[in-house]
């Protein structure tokens, strides 16, 4: 089977973040970057059927500068074949030049499954997968939490608020993964050494235009410090007041 994972590099969700002197970024410096959580579960799901199915084909894509192809590598350094660098000066918050890049490159790939991360880390819009299975024409199933593939179709179940859903749809088709489906494996050493002679191709990305950007950005204001309004049952009238009045929430 042959199969498409598309990943995004993103800063590690423990950094400490500050915006940038622009105010339409956030400051990089410092900042350890890796493939996005979302991601590295699409890239295990894809290499698991593939080791499941027999023999088969996983491609690593990423839009990006050349800072990306360190997050490739990552991905060939766990397993897959060979890797796509869609080159571009930076990412744009733009989800839908982003899908349209992506489906420029892969609708002449010949894949059975395109796998995704259900969204990104740093943006949580969670509209490329989507967007690029509607340039492509192919089936889409969003936050799935397992997958099957079997006589050229595929079985998933995604987990709604306290029901789940199976859904059962064609290939070739467009998946997003979902927390949860699998445990992402760490290189090894030997996967790591393998990663630097795998083929990494970089091509320029055809995003078309792009219609949203980033005028500002702010973080949250500090949460006030807390208050010892006393102990004990002497001070729970004082609390219910202040739950009332201050609070709101009775």
């Amino acid at each position: 089977m042959k199969i498409a994972v598309c990943i995004k590099r993103t800063p590690d969700s423990e950094s400490r973040f500050r915006i940038a002197a622009s105010s339409a970024s956030i400051d990089e410096t410092g900042l350890k970057f890796d493939i996005d959580d979302f991601a590295s579960y699409a890239v295990e799901v894809a290499l698991q059927l593939n080791e499941k199915q027999g023999p088969g084909e996983t491609v690593a894509y990423a839009v990006g500068p050349d800072a990306v192809q360190e997050t490739l590598r990552k991905a060939m350094s766990m397993g897959v074949d060979r890797a796509v660098q869609l080159k571009t000066d930076a990412v744009p918050y733009d989800g839908l030049a982003v899908a349209k890049a992506l489906a420029a490159e892969l609708k002449s790939g010949g894949y059975d499954l395109i796998l995704f991360g259900k969204h990104a880390f740093d943006t949580s819009a969670g509209i490329v997968g989507t967007a690029t299975a509607e340039l492509l024409g192919v089936s889409c199933v969003t936050a799935a939490t397992k997958l099957d593939i079997a006589n050229g179709r595929g079985t998933a179940r995604r987990e709604l608020e306290g029901v789940a859903e199976i859904v059962e749809f064609p290939l070739p088709a467009v998946v997003t993964i979902d927390e949860g489906i699998a445990r992402p494996r760490y290189p090894s050493l030997k996967g790591i050494m393998s990663a630097k002679k795998k083929p990494l191709e970089t091509r320029p990305a055809q995003l078309g235009n792009v219609r949203v950007t980033v005028k500002s950005m702010a973080l949250p204001p500090d949460r006030p410090p807390g208050r010892i309004i006393g102990e004990g049952t002497a001070a729970v009238p004082e609390l219910v007041r202040l739950l009332q009045t201050e609070a709101k929430v009775l």
